[in-house]
């Protein structure tokens, strides 16, 4: 694959994907040629465990998976001293448009395991698991293979390189659920539990895996972890801005020329991301900017943001997993919205009431109306629907499959009302035995 290397006359940071497009980068003899496992020894070991969590604190990372939770911080919660501490890998990667965690795994698996050694030496874990979707079977190929190449080199196992350190790590297959990307329904479902979150407090970060101290981050966040340390906090704010500094990969796909996996600086405009990515193709509608679970923008709003949390949260939307799905004025923002909402009825785990029965409701009214069986009031009704479930569950599943219903509603209202008026009887209502389960598929 081609990763672009400057954009503007500048050159376009590597720190994640400084191997993507490296013959052989995914073994151990090419990737240490390219500066792999250069933090094993003393840029590691000649450090506190509490002088890497601060370096890792003020290079200002923020969690990759989509949180955007500063890094550091989080590690700073967790407890010495008692009972053991796991890592935990976040390598689920189920939110719809988000392919970069994967690629990832593909091509440099070897920076994932150093950072999960750094990660580790800075937490105080001997064992650590990278749980991974259930259909990524290459990626759990290569990260096993190698996994035995660092086990063989006395990178991972006891002692490591004499410094008196040990680590296990361990792959996890999931079951393909998206909940499982959240961060207590993975713990749930690491022990061998049904995949549902658990209610917080407690954190995690208190008692998570086995009723023991755990710290869960993402793919792409471990990654990172490395290059800070080898070349410090001020070398990883070059890019970016203060409260969101650093690089980020993210996916682009929809209407633009060349979609795929870009590492950016963060802070890029959209404008500037879509010229890099190949262009728009055709007018400009909208754009999902982080995700399916993201807060769609219109066009006007896409023009005028940058690709950083600040810059997004203001315009009531996140950076989320940096999934980035521009549309064009040929789409149709309903059907668009009707295949989200489809997804998120179907992954709902089930256990909280509202966020179970909420979603199957608005998939069945979307179908309904994308169907010519739509009748006056149905968008309302159906915003109603996401309203009510939005905050009132245990995990942020339910907030993040009412946000897409909420904003394309809003922000594409005339698309929807137009759906109405196709059903001629959309004026006489609905009777009771319409209105059942089932009733409008």
């Amino acid at each position: 694959m081609t990763i672009p290397t400057h954009w503007n006359g500048k050159e376009l940071p590597r720190v994640i994907s400084r191997l993507f497009d490296v013959d052989g980068g995914h073994t151990l003899a090419v990737a240490r040629k390219h500066g792999a496992y250069e933090t094993i020894g003393q840029l590691l070991f000649d450090k506190s465990q509490f002088e890497v969590i601060t370096e890792v604190m003020d290079s200002g990372l923020r969690g990759r998976g989509g949180a955007g939770f500063p890094t550091g911080m989080k590690w700073s919660f967790v407890p010495r001293g008692g009972k053991p501490v796991y890592l935990v890998v976040n390598a689920d990667e189920g939110e719809p448009g988000t392919f970069k965690d994967r690629l990832c795994m593909t091509q440099d698996p070897h920076l994932l395991i150093e950072g999960c050694i750094c990660t580790g030496y800075a937490l105080g874990v001997r064992t650590a698991y990278i749980y991974v979707r259930g259909e990524m079977l290459p990626q759990i190929r290569r990260l096993n293979q190698a996994l035995k190449e660092a086990y063989d080199a006395g990178l991972l196992g006891e002692n490591i390189q004499g410094s008196g350190y040990s680590l296990d790590i361990y792959i996890h297959r999931g079951a393909g659920a998206y909940i499982c990307g959240e961060e207590t329904g993975l713990i749930n479902s690491l022990e061998g539990y049904k995949g549902q979150p658990r209610l917080k407090p407690p954190f995690p970060a208190i008692s998570g895996a086995f009723a023991s101290p755990t710290v869960v981050n993402n793919v792409e966040t471990i990654m990172a972890v490395p290059m800070i340390l080898k070349y410090g906090p001020k070398w990883y704010r070059q890019w970016g801005n203060d409260k969101s500094p650093g690089s980020k990969l993210f996916t682009i796909s929809g209407d633009v020329g060349k979609p795929g996996v870009y590492e950016v600086p963060l802070a890029m405009p959209f404008s500037e991301f879509f010229e890099l990515a190949g262009g728009l193709q055709g007018e400009l509608l909208g754009c999902i900017p982080g995700g399916s679970s993201a807060p769609v923008l219109t066009a006007e709003e896409t023009m005028k943001a940058t690709m950083d949390y600040e810059s997004l949260a203001g315009l009531k939307s996140m950076l989320g997993s940096g999934a980035v799905m521009p549309f064009n004025t040929t789409r149709d923002p309903v059907l668009i919205l009707e295949s989200i909402a489809r997804f998120y009825a179907h992954e709902s785990c089930g256990q909280c009431t509202p966020c179970r029965e909420g979603t199957g409701y608005v998939d069945r009214m979307l179908r309904a109306l994308v169907a010519g069986k739509g009748i006056d009031g149905d968008p309302d009704t159906i915003f109603d629907l996401a309203s009510r479930y939005e905050w009132t569950t245990i995990c942020a599943f339910a907030p993040g499959a009412a946000w897409p219903v909420k904003s394309f509603i809003q922000k594409f209202r005339s698309h929807f009302d137009a759906y109405v008026t196709k059903n001629p009887d959309h004026t006489t209502g609905r009777d009771l035995v319409s209105t059942r389960p089932g009733a409008f598929w």
